[in-house]
C-alpha cells in the first residue's frame, strides 16, 4: 500500500571535531554548536549569583565599559583540578593585577561557590569573584554546556578562559574534552 524506503546500512563520513559517533543517514542535519568565540558580547543576562541566590550578577553590566576583564569556567567547584591547580594558578599568578575584573563561573549553587571562594582565597585578597549559575543559562547561552551526568550528576560548563575587553570578547580559550586543565 504505501511504500517506504529504509536505510538500515550506517555510513561513516569524515566528520568535524565537534560531532561525536557515526553520522548516519537521516532525513535532519545537525551543526556543531558555534561556542563562545573573539567578537561575541558577552550574555545580557540577569542569572548569574554570587554568595547567595538573591545577589545576581550580569556580567555584561559588570564588563561594559571597564576595559580588560577575565571570566574564567569550570566544571565544578572543589573538584581535584580546579581547586588544586586551575583557579589557584590564577590566584597566584602576577599578572592578575593586569587583568581587569576577573570572575569565575560554574554550574553550581551560589553557597558551593561561596565555600569554594573562602577555601582557596580564605582572605579575599585576590579580588576573583566566584559566580554559581545554578540554572546553566548564562553558560548554555556561550555554548559551552556539556553532558557531565557520569561525573558530576548533570550538565556543566565545560572548563575556559574568556579575556575580555569592554564587555566582548577578545579572545576565547575552550578546553576541546572537558576533562583536563592542560593547556589553560
Amino acid at each position: 500500500m504505501f511504500a517506504t524506503t529504509r536505510r538500515s546500512t550506517v555510513h561513516l563520513v569524515s566528520r568535524a571535531p565537534c560531532t561525536p559517533g557515526p553520522v548516519r543517514n537521516a532525513f535532519f542535519h545537525r551543526t556543531c554548536p558555534a561556542l563562545v568565540k573573539a567578537g561575541d558580547a558577552i550574555p545580557d543576562l540577569d542569572v548569574l549569583s554570587e554568595n547567595s541566590p538573591g545577589n545576581k550578577i550580569n556580567l555584561a553590566k559588570e564588563l561594559r565599559g571597564v576595559g580588560k576583564g577575565l571570566i574564567i569556567g569550570v566544571p565544578a567547584a572543589f573538584s581535584p583540578s580546579c581547586s588544586d591547580s586551575h583557579i589557584p594558578g590564577y590566584i597566584n599568578s602576577q599578572h592578575l593585577a593586569n587583568a581587569g575584573k576577573v570572575f569565575v563561573v560554574s554550574v553550581n549553587d551560589p553557597f558551593v561557590m561561596k565555600a569554594w571562594a573562602l577555601s582557596l582565597d580564605p582572605e579575599i585578597k585576590s579580588g576573583i569573584r566566584f559566580l554559581a549559575d545554578p540554572t546553566t543559562q548564562f553558560t548554555s547561552a556561550l555554548d559551552l554546556l556539556f553532558d557531565g551526568s557520569a561525573i558530576f550528576g548533570g550538565p556543566r560548563g565545560k572548563r575556559y578562559a574568556l579575556l575580555v575587553q569592554d564587555g566582548k570578547v577578545k579572545e576565547a580559550f575552550v578546553e576541546p574534552d572537558s576533562t583536563g586543565v592542560d593547556g589553560m
